[in-house]
Order: C-alpha cells, then sequence, then structure tokens
C-alpha cells in the first residue's frame, strides 16, 4: 500500500509482543531509515518489546512510548502496536532524552533544545520552521509537561513543536518513554525532524467557552488542585455553573465541561480528573492562581475532525502520514457518542498514526480534551 520510498506505516494487533514487533517490522522496514517512531499498549511484554525493537531496527534511532490507546490503519486500537519509519534523504532525524523530570530546570530545558537544535542545523543548514518541527514524548504522570513544555518551546524559537503525554491503558499507574534501546520513566524526548515533505502543525478541539468568568482564587499548582473559584470553594462554584448540587457531580460532567483558559487569543482546554472531599478540584494540567476559567461544552467531535483533515488535504494535497496525540478522553467521549468507528475510519482514511494521550501539547502549552498533529504531505520539495 505504500510507494516504494517515502513514510511506511504499520500497525500490529497481534497479541503476542515478539510476534507484533516482527509484524511491525515486516510492515515498515525500508533501506536507509532516518527515524522509527512507535506506540504500544502497555499490556504488552515491555522487555521484549524493547529487546525484538533493538534486534529487528539495528543501528537506526528508535522512539516511542506506551499509550492509553493506538491510532494507526486499523483506526482506533487497543492493545496494540503502531508506528512509522521515516526515509533517510527525505528525512534528518535528531533525538535527545532529559531524564529525572521531577528535577526538571527551565534554564537546562531551554540549553537542551537549542543544543538538539544546533545538532540538526550541523547537518541541515537550512533548518528551520519551514522544513523542521518537534515532536515531545513525556511520561505522563510526572506532571511536568507544563515547564518541560514551555522550555523546550522556547529553545526552539520558531520551529512549532507538537506533544503528548504516555499513558497506561488508564492504569494510571506506570507510563514509559523508549529511547536508547529500553524504556524509560520520569523522562521525556524531543525529536526534531527536518523534511522535504510539505507539512502542517495543527490541532483540533470542539469545545466551546459559555460566558460566565471563574477566577481561580486559591491553589496548590504543584499537585494541579484548585481549592477556590471567585472566593469560594471550588467544587461548589463549579457545580453551581454545570447547574447541579455539588455532591452530584460525576466524571460524565467533568468530560462534559470541561473549563478553557485564553492563551494568545485561542481558547485551550483544562479538564477536571475528580472532586475532592475537602471542596477542592484535580485538574489534568496545571492552574495557577489568578487564571480566569469558562466552562465549556462540547459541540461536533466528529465534524470538526472531518473538516480538518479537509482542510489539511486541500494545504497538503494527499497526505502520506499524520501523527497525532490525542487526548484518552476523546476516545472516550467518541465511544459514549456511538461515534467511535466513525473517528476511527477517519483516522485510517488520513492515514493517521498515533496514540491516545494523557496529556496534549501544542508549542509550549500543556492542554486536554485536544488532538495535536502533524500532518505530512506526499511530494517532496526540490532541494
Amino acid at each position: 500500500m505504500d510507494v516504494e520510498r517515502g513514510i511506511r506505516l504499520g500497525h500490529s494487533v497481534l497479541a503476542d509482543t515478539r510476534d507484533a514487533v516482527a509484524d511491525f517490522h515486516r510492515q515498515v522496514a525500508q533501506p536507509d531509515m532516518a527515524l522509527v517512531l512507535f506506540f504500544c499498549s502497555s499490556r504488552h511484554d515491555l522487555d521484549a518489546l524493547a529487546d525484538e525493537m533493538n534486534r529487528r531496527f539495528p543501528g537506526v534511532p528508535v522512539v516511542g512510548c506506551t499509550s492509553a490507546g493506538e491510532i494507526g490503519v486499523a483506526g482506533y486500537a487497543d492493545g496494540s502496536l503502531v508506528g512509522a519509519s521515516f526515509p533517510a534523504g527525505e528525512c534528518t532525524a535528531e533525538v535527545g532524552r532529559i531524564d529525572d523530570l521531577q528535577c526538571f530546570d527551565i534554564d537546562a530545558g531551554h540549553d537542551f533544545a537549542q543544543g538538539l537544535l544546533r545538532r540538526l542545523e550541523a547537518r541541515v543548514p537550512a533548518a528551520g520552521p519551514g522544513n523542521s518541527f518537534g515532536l515531545l514524548l513525556i511520561d505522563g504522570l510526572s506532571q511536568r509537561e507544563e515547564p518541560v513544555a514551555y522550555a523546550l518551546q522556547d529553545g526552539l524559537g520558531n520551529i512549532r513543536m507538537i506533544g503528548g503525554s504516555a499513558g497506561d491503558d488508564l492504569r494510571f499507574e506506570q507510563t514509559r518513554i523508549f529511547h536508547d534501546g529500553r524504556f524509560h520513566t520520569d523522562s521525556a524526548v524531543l525529536v526534531l525532524l527536518s523534511t522535504r515533505y510539505p507539512f502542517r502543525v495543527w490541532r483540533s478541539q470542539h469545545f466551546v467557552a459559555d460566558g460566565e468568568r471563574l477566577v481561580v482564587t486559591e491553589v496548590d499548582a504543584a499537585r494541579r488542585i484548585v481549592r477556590e473559584i471567585n472566593g469560594l470553594p471550588a467544587v461548589e462554584e463549579y457545580a453551581r455553573v454545570v447547574g447541579v448540587s455539588p455532591d452530584q457531580l460525576t466524571p460524565r460532567h467533568f468530560a462534559a465541561w470541561p473549563v478553557v483558559v485564553m492563551i494568545d487569543g485561542g481558547d485551550f482546554v483544562r479538564s477536571i480528573q475528580h472532586a475532592n472531599p475537602d471542596g477542592s478540584l484535580t485538574f489534568y494540567c496545571a492552574i495557577e492562581e489568578g487564571v480566569v476559567l469558562r466552562v465549556a461544552r462540547g459541540e461536533g467531535l466528529l465534524e470538526r475532525l472531518e473538516a480538518s483533515f479537509v482542510q489539511l488535504r486541500n494545504d497538503l494535497g494527499e497526505l502520506q502520514a499524520v501523527l497525532v496525540c490525542d487526548c484518552v478522553l476523546r476516545n472516550l467521549e467518541a465511544a459514549k457518542a456511538g461515534q467511535k468507528a466513525a473517528v476511527g475510519e477517519l483516522f485510517r482514511q488520513n492515514r493517521a498514526l498515533g496514540f491516545s494521550t494523557y496529556g496534549e501539547q501544542f508549542g509550549g502549552v500543556h492542554v486536554n480534551h485536544t488532538l495535536t498533529g502533524i500532518a505530512i504531505g506526499r511530494e517532496p520539495r526540490d532541494g
């Protein structure tokens, strides 16, 4: 199904880990690979997966992470292995890892990104925002996405970066990043890719903010806990705006009515994880004191995603691959609405590959309930 030269997609639903890697290798292997990228269910035997990846792709940079669901040529899937290989010549990749995220320093992160960019520029002197992009994969339970995304994007300057927080199939126990031949925790990997293929960095969300302002007046930012909104217990204020009593709040309300914050003229979603007995709210993203929030409502997840793909095809022509970091809450919402098969078919038709995440990064901002992506066209540019 793939042209002789280009980005090759693979998706294996085989249950045995070594068989799945062999199947994946058969689908994506090509001469002179610049990078192999994969996303896998945490239900796989990760030691066996690492060993088999190292055996099958010797001398090739291989990067990946565990997921909360996979997206590939089979659409939405669980318990699978998905990814792609990128051809050298048309693509040049530089990869670096940051460990010990609990001790992450913003200045050091900025310098790390600039150093990786200098390595790319040494190999591709013309590397810049028109032909290069960044992909961040980060431990989804580290709670360090905000400073890491900010620092790395600041270091990259005008080269745009997207990312996804690794998952573990909704167990919330341990998420892992694969780099340099093994899986890591409390780590992040940044991939810089310069390519001759045309591409677009994009995001899709389907929540529209309502009018009432909610001002965060007390917060435990390190733990992503909002204690007060408008000077009142956070649960009470949120429940009032949603129109239920605090004791009636359920995860369904948090999924259906997240809150959004405006950044640089755009709305970015901040999803609530759960309510606490002390009247506070725990979020999937960090929230600072003084931030103005608005409750949002969803409008047409499937329709907006379809419109995005139409625009991408208009801009780029035939799509060769679309890297997607898609919030697991969108996956769950599509399933509840009976649209999961339709969304998966959209992904399949547009050659999407990626994973269901515990958080998404767009530029220097960490968000939820969003899809962030990089669409790549098929016809290489001259030069």
